[in-house]
């Protein structure tokens, strides 16, 4: 490949807040380079999973080849990521922006710059990226183009006086999109002579090919028979195939410096395929890795068992066909006393959570009890050993314990006005501590630093109540900070429900509980003898309901007579009852655990 065909190669993704229309703008770009016949056009192609198309968002990063013919008579090859707009996937945009030279910077003209704009275009920045403002459904009667130009030039501080003026929708000016990419964007650099240097973007499991790894080529070619070795684990692998995008994968001759495109070689899982390693020829290495990527942290933590003991099998199994296409989900298996065996499994985030336990019950039929979602702390014990708590049941001994850490986030959140009265009230709740407000326009901007626990519940339902959906909400972990945490106990029938136990604040304690045990209260059906639900803080109960028990008129049949045979009656049920409670199980139905850990005010 010359230097010629080098220039007419352009890599780029587009990046944008949650519903700005990122994946309708790919549509539209798919569609009027003629990618694919109007017969095979749907709706979001790039989004293929169900749970991404009915709930209209993107979850893995997706790319596709584009061929463009250039009012300058050019032909240009056009690599495009669609990239996901939730913080949950942030990592994927990360690394996603890092195989591309340019950006496409999504912005409602409507709405305006919201908290994950800035995030994802910060991100855009540090890799150095050319940025090309695109201002998407102009044709809306709420749209003010002029007014959101001037904040995108001051919030995020780039030059947008040549954004394009688009609708993704109906198409409207996709034209000065493809041509403002040509124009603007730079050409990847690259020496197509050199050794063979490529970055391993993002990799999935396809039944019938096995591994596919997506690579950006940097330095030299690929082509189908080499030998390539991955320099972080050191495994060698023969290419098989190689092959680009279009969306479906289409086999080609070989992927030289600049390009971005997919090669499969027996590789039996995805976790043998870490994104961010360097590929190279096994027989002629090139001299340094590249920097690679930090690997996704699970934040969030929650126990998933199956309903049926019998399906224990069948999620473990489920659980590994997952982890093929999800790198950042992980698991251990665990067991408890009230749920018998299941896994204890980390997250990027609530999103991610439901979203593969979304993906259990719909792709795998399996029905499952999540346990309350927690955080990971960190613990130093009176005799010096650090460790990591992951399940609030496993907590040990208050007496051995000198500190509990948990972790801390810096949370931006951009709101109207009007509402950041009750929002500022919501952090304050949740032990925030405020770090900035500023404002841009009528719109404020506000960073928080806020326990990671409070924010895992139902922190972003409640923002997005107080503000009728208007705040948007992005963060990052920032450090573990000390903190007075309790390990807070649910018993019923004065039995412990390990699944129900958190770790919260002291001081935030007696509010949880007693919500906790009203709520139980309300959905633990009636039995036939009495329940006592209570929360405890070790052997001190801090709130208590009691359920009373169902009972059966056995004086119905005495009519008149003497009292003493109404009393004899009710004794003997009296002491019936008695024993009941202490043989008698409570049973806990699915739906009282699921409301349970969902806490609201």
């Amino acid at each position: 490949m010359t230097k010629k065909t080098l220039s007419n190669i352009r890599n780029f993704s587009i990046v944008a807040h949650i519903d700005h229309g990122k994946s309708t703008l790919a549509d539209r770009l798919i569609q009027m380079t003629g990618t694919v016949t109007d017969r095979e056009m749907t709706e979001q192609l790039l989004d293929s999973m169900d749970i991404e198309r009915e709930r209209g968002i993107t979850i893995k990063a997706q790319t596709v080849r584009l061929v463009y013919n250039a009012k300058d008579g050019q032909q240009y090859i056009l690599n495009l990521i669609d990239t996901p707009g939730h913080v949950d996937f942030a990592y994927e945009v990360s690394r996603s922006l890092a195989a591309c030279e340019g950006s496409l910077l999504v912005v409602d003209a409507s709405q305006g710059v919201e908290a994950q704009t800035l995030a994802n275009v910060y991100q855009a920045i540090d890799n150095d990226h050319e940025i090309i403002p695109v201002l998407n459904k102009v044709d809306l009667p709420a749209a003010e183009p002029d007014r959101i130009r001037e904040q995108i030039e001051d919030v995020i501080g780039i030059d947008a006086s040549e954004a394009c003026m688009i609708s993704a929708k109906t198409g409207l000016g996709v034209d000065t999109v493809l041509e403002a990419i040509v124009e603007k964007l730079p050409a990847p650099e690259g020496d197509p002579d050199d050794t063979l240097k490529a970055m391993l973007v993002d990799s999935w499991y396809d039944t019938y090919l096995g591994v596919m790894v997506l690579v950006r080529v940097i330095n030299g070619s690929l082509k189908k028979g080499q030998k390539v070795k991955m320099m972080g684990t050191g495994a060698a692998y023969d290419v098989d195939r190689v092959g680009v995008m279009t969306p479906k994968f289409m086999q080609v001759d070989e992927l030289q410096a600049g390009e971005i495109g997919v090669i499969t070689g027996s590789i039996k899982e995805v976790a043998d395929t870490r994104v961010g390693d360097t590929i190279t020829l096994e027989k002629k290495p090139c001299a340094e890795a590249l920097p690679g990527f930090k690997p996704a942290q699970p934040v969030v933590f929650c126990g998933l068992f199956p309903v049926d003991a019998n399906d224990f099998e069948d999620l473990r199994a489920a659980m590994g066909k997952l982890r093929l296409n999800d790198a950042s989900f992980s698991y251990e298996m665990e067991t408890s006393a009230a749920l018998g065996f299941g896994f204890r499994c980390g997250f990027l985030g609530l999103l991610h959570l439901e979203i593969i336990q979304e993906r259990l019950s719909r792709e795998f039929n399996l029905d499952l009890i999540a346990t309350a979602p927690s955080v990971v702390y960190e613990m130093t014990m009176t005799d010096g050993a650090e460790i990591d708590l992951h399940n609030p049941a496993d907590m040990p001994d208050v007496v051995k314990i000198d500190e509990i850490r948990e972790p801390w986030i810096r949370a931006s959140i951009m709101t109207p006005d009007e509402f950041l009265g009750g929002i500022l009230k919501l952090c304050q709740e949740r032990r925030g501590i405020q770090v900035d407000l500023s404002y841009v326009g009528s719109r404020a901007l506000v960073a928080y630093d806020l326990p990671l626990n409070e924010v895992v519940f139902d922190f972003y339902d409640r923002l997005k109540s107080i503000s009728k959906g208007y705040a948007s909400f992005d963060y990052q972990i920032s450090d573990y900070r000390a903190g007075d945490l309790v390990k807070m106990s649910i018993l019923v029938n004065e039995e412990p429900v390990d699944a129900l136990s958190v770790l919260v604040h002291r001081s935030q304690a007696e509010r949880r509980g007693r919500a906790m045990v009203e709520k139980l209260k309300d959905l633990i059906p009636r039995h036939m003898f009495k329940i006592p639900i209570q929360a405890a803080i070790g052997g001190k109960v801090i709130a208590r309901e009691t359920l009373s028990a169902l009972r059966k008129d056995v004086t119905a049949k005495c009519y008149g007579g003497d009292a003493t045979r109404k009393r004899k009656l009710l004794e003997k049920q009296k002491a019936g009852k008695k024993k009941m409670r202490q043989f008698g199980k409570v049973e806990i139905p699915q739906e009282a655990f699921i409301q349970a850990l969902k806490m609201d005010d």
